[in-house]
C-alpha cells in the first residue's frame, strides 16, 4: 500500500511581469483551479518586478553594497570577487539578493520590500478571489554552508506554518524528540524548484497535498526563520574570524600594556 503523497506542478504561461502587474490575475488567468489546501510557492524575482524593485546601477557591486548591513566573508576567485552578507532583512546570502539576470542594461532587481507581507498579500488576494484558503511562499535561490550547489529556500510566507514542530514528539523507537523542527517552507521551496525550473519561464508551482500546512494569515512568515546573528555558530567567514581575533587580541594587549605603566607611575 501506497503511503502520504504530494503533488508539485508549475503554472505555464504568466509571461513577463511588469511593475504594476497584478499577480493575483496573472496567476489566475493561467487557468488554474486552486483547491483549499494549496501552497504557491512564487519565485521572489517576479514579486519584485510587479513591485518595481529595480534599482540602476552602472556597477552591480554598488547596489550589493547599498543592500548590506554586514559583511560576513569576502573571496576572490579569478579576479572575481564574491561576498556574503547579511542584508537588510536579516539574510545571510551572497550578493545580498541582489539579482542582475533577466534585467535592461544598466538595471538591477532587489528582493522585495517585505516580503512576508507580499505573500500575505497574494495569499489573501487569491483567497478573496477563488474562495479556497491556500497559502504562499516566495522563494529565493542560496547556496549553503559545507555544500556545492544552490537550492530554493522560502524568504517570504502568507499563510503557511514555516516549520513543524516535532519538540515533545516521539520516534518509533518511543524515544522523546527534543530538538526536530523541520524547516517544511523551505522543503516546499525546494521541492517547487524542481518543476518551476531556473530557464523555463515558469516562476509559480502549486503544490497539492499538505493541506495541514496551511492556516491563518497571521501565522508567522519567513523571517521568523532567519537565525538572529546572535545564535549564529557561523558568524563569520574563517578569514574574518582569524583577523576579528588579531584585532581584539591586539587590543586588549595594547589596554594591558598601557595599564601597567599606569600602574608604574602611580607608584
Amino acid at each position: 500500500m501506497n503511503g502520504p503523497a504530494i503533488s508539485v506542478f508549475a503554472l505555464t504561461g504568466i509571461g513577463e511581469v511588469r511593475p504594476g502587474d497584478d499577480l493575483v490575475r496573472l496567476i489566475l488567468d493561467t487557468g488554474v483551479e486552486l483547491a483549499h489546501g494549496d501552497i504557491l510557492v512564487v519565485t521572489s524575482k517576479i514579486v519584485s518586478k510587479a513591485e518595481g524593485r529595480y534599482v540602476q546601477a552602472a556597477d552591480r557591486e554598488e547596489a550589493i553594497t547599498a543592500e548590506t548591513v554586514r559583511l560576513v566573508a569576502s573571496r576572490t576567485f579569478d579576479g572575481h570577487t564574491m561576498r556574503i552578507v547579511e542584508n537588510r532583512l536579516g539574510m545571510v546570502a551572497a550578493a545580498a539578493g541582489v539579482d542582475a539576470s533577466n534585467t535592461p542594461d544598466g538595471w538591477v532587481l532587489l528582493l522585495p520590500v517585505d516580503p512576508d507581507a507580499s505573500a500575505r498579500a497574494l495569499a489573501a488576494g487569491l483567497r478573496a478571489e477563488t474562495g479556497a484558503e491556500v497559502g504562499v511562499i516566495l522563494s529565493d535561490t542560496l547556496g549553503r554552508p559545507w555544500r556545492e550547489g544552490q537550492t530554493d529556500v522560502a524568504i517570504g510566507g502568507g499563510g503557511v506554518h514555516m516549520i513543524s514542530d516535532l519538540r515533545g514528539t516521539t520516534d518509533q523507537a518511543g524515544k522523546t524528540l527534543s530538538v526536530t523542527t523541520p524547516c517544511v517552507a523551505d522543503e516546499l521551496a525546494a521541492a517547487s524548484d524542481l518543476v518551476k525550473g531556473k530557464a523555463s519561464g515558469n516562476p509559480v508551482a502549486v503544490v497539492r497535498g499538505r493541506g495541514d500546512l496551511v492556516g491563518p494569515l497571521t501565522l508567522p512568515g519567513a523571517s521568523s526563520i532567519v537565525r538572529p546573528s546572535e545564535r549564529d555558530l557561523f558568524w563569520l567567514g574563517t578569514a574574518e574570524a582569524l583577523d576579528q581575533g588579531y584585532r581584539d587580541g591586539y587590543a586588549a594587549a595594547s589596554r594591558e600594556h598601557v595599564s601597567e605603566h599606569e600602574k608604574k607611575d602611580a607608584t
